[in-house]
């Protein structure tokens, strides 16, 4: 999964901080400097309505072109593939930060995510007079509330409110659609060696909850990916397990941990591989992300 190296090391360099106010600024309203708080409860000052923009998390590039006129888009990440148009724009190398090729977009602001652009990259880009708004999300809904603050700041709040609406639809369905009944509890595995999984502190519990199931890690940890060990899984024992296809986990995953051939996900061999992106990114396509997992959880549906 494309993100994750960055995501884990910067989720070591974030504190949990409040979210931002529903209320922000129109920069319509606001044609001289204007200050907003972000997800981090950060300050972020604005001299005038953005008008270049850009992200440093695949995600945040999704959400720029489901909602802000793309032409005001300078460029994107090495790991910004999606939508295709994304892919026309010049390339910032997000890791390491390439301080050079972004400063030389100048960009009105640069939009990120908790966990992908590290505290230190964030205070020298300020430094260099290019504000940094962070976005935090622990629930789908908060993906909703990110793109109507997208909306605010870039004068797109129509967009933004006929995007959400119907995201909010099609949630509203899908949790129609999964009923009553067990809720298997879903291991989420990121990585082999060491083992890394999603914790109970990221969005994957509520996706998987709107989905018809739990996560089976119930314990809160400090870190939202946190480190595994074969006896802790084992005590677990989840139903499901997410990360690849049977046969191939089981030739690499569980050969490496044969003891967790008696899990009943291995068992019962509901051992599921997931579209990356969608698992990874919290992004438009989050409820795309909910469906697939609920396609896993309640196939008979």
């Amino acid at each position: 999964m494309r993100q994750l190296y960055s995501v884990l090391l910067g989720a070591l360099l974030l504190a949990a901080c409040s979210q931002a106010p529903e209320t922000a600024q129109t920069p319509q309203a606001a044609p001289h400097p204007f200050t907003v708080q972000d997800d981090l409860g950060r300050p972020v000052t604005f001299k005038a309505p953005p008008r270049r923009i850009m992200a440093l998390a695949a995600s945040m590039t999704e959400m720029l072109y489901a909602v802000a006129d793309t032409s005001t888009v300078v460029g994107r990440t090495q790991v910004c593939d999606f939508p295709a148009a994304a892919r026309r724009k010049p390339v910032v190398n997000s890791y390491p930060l390439d301080f050079e090729t972004l400063v030389g977009l100048h960009p009105d602001v640069v939009f990120t995510v908790e966990g992908i652009t590290s505290p230190a990259d964030a205070a020298r880009l300020q430094e260099l007079g290019i504000p940094v708004y962070y976005q935090r999300y622990q629930k789908v809904t908060d993906v909703f509330r990110g793109l109507s603050d997208l909306g605010r700041l870039l004068g797109r709040e129509a967009q933004a409110r006929r995007l959400t609406d119907s995201l909010t639809r099609e949630l509203r369905q899908l949790a129609a659609d999964t009923g009553a009944g067990p809720r298997p509890r879903a291991l989420a595995v990121i990585s082999a060696d060491p083992i890394y999984a999603f914790g109970r502190n990221t969005i994957f519990t509520d996706k998987i909850r709107l989905a018809g199931g739990q996560n089976a890690l119930a314990e809160d940890f400090p870190q939202p990916y946190p480190a595994l060990t074969r006896e802790y899984i084992l005590k677990l024992n989840p139903d499901v397990i997410i990360g690849g296809r049977f046969g191939q986990m089981d030739s690499t995953f569980f050969r490496m941990y044969p003891e967790l051939r008696r899990t009943t996900a291995y068992r019962t061999r509901r051992v599921y591989p997931v579209t990356g992106d969608l698992m990874d990114r919290p992004s438009p396509r989050v409820v795309e992300s909910v469906r697939e997992l609920q396609r896993l959880l309640r196939p008979a549906r």
